[in-house]
């Protein structure tokens, strides 16, 4: 009986534990935000603020160029998804369904592709985009971190595609669907999970990359958010309210969508782990 119970209470002692470390830090950065300046520089920490301000929110909203910042950013990630899903879409129903020479080394390819540490190439992409003259556009980020997670996307969605009954597919096509209708009355209503799951990876990898646009994109106006994150203390000085309310800023979008898609996308990546 005390084994049995001892079994039952140290996966869950270890699971609060880690929840805790995890969210504490998170937790600190929100808290902090809303602190008055005396509250964040006090010799005792106050973990529970009573007094709430939004002034380091007013700070941080009012810094040049951040309304143009969060625009570029939504625009390139919001593109760079897009883009990824319609062609994975594409790709991942090839791989799924056809039967084509090659097939298996083009999976070994997506595969190394997504191993590739992207750092270590932004020398040979600024000269791609030095080369075509496209240094401070937007352009190039959207490609490059359409690029980024394709890869991920494709062979995630694959999976879901081969989970998908071939009979469904021909029982449409019999009743007299195109294959493109069959797959889009059929089959893409069935990968939702899927397609959340790796939105979800595609919205976080393309709203973090730092490296990429500190290369390429160097006038302020065409910058996104993490460089200007980055950049923020070294603007305000000392002025941790602020920095903690820019980071906050800069994660609500994350949360979000997490929030409103981690139920499916946390079942959408186990699922696309294990089929296919």
């Amino acid at each position: 009986m005390n084994r049995s119970l001892l079994g039952r209470i140290w996966p869950n002692a270890t699971a609060v534990v880690l929840v805790v470390l995890c969210v504490f830090p998170v937790y600190w950065m929100f808290a902090t935000a809303f602190k008055p300046t005396p509250d964040i520089v006090a010799e005792d920490p106050v973990f529970f603020p009573t007094d709430i301000t939004f002034e380091h929110f007013e700070t941080a909203v009012n810094a040049e160029n951040f309304l143009t910042l969060v625009g570029n950013s939504l625009t390139v990630t919001v593109l760079a998804v897009l883009f990824s899903l319609v062609l994975a879409l594409a790709g991942s129903f090839a791989l799924a369904r056809m039967r084509f020479k090659g097939r298996r080394g083009f999976v070994v390819g997506f595969m190394i592709a997504q191993m590739a540490p992207w750092e270590v190439m932004v020398i040979a992409i600024y000269m791609i985009v030095r080369d075509a003259d496209m240094l401070n556009s937007l352009v190039p980020l959207t490609l490059f971190y359409m690029v980024m997670v394709l890869p991920f996307t494709m062979l995630t969605l694959r999976g879901f595609v081969a989970a998908v009954p071939r009979e469904l597919e021909e029982s449409a096509m019999v009743d007299g669907c195109t294959r493109p209708q069959a797959f889009v009355r059929v089959i893409l209503p069935l990968l939702a999970p899927g397609l959340m799951s790796t939105s979800l990876f595609g919205f976080i990898t393309a709203w973090n990359e730092f490296p990429l646009v500190l290369v390429l994109n160097k006038q302020a106006e065409a910058q996104t958010l993490p460089l200007w994150l980055s950049q923020f203390q070294s603007q305000f000085g000392d002025d941790w309210g602020a920095t903690m309310a820019a980071s906050s800023l800069f994660a609500i979008p994350v949360l979000v969508l997490f929030v409103f898609l981690q139920r499916k996308a946390v079942s959408g990546l186990t699922d696309g782990a294990v089929k296919g």
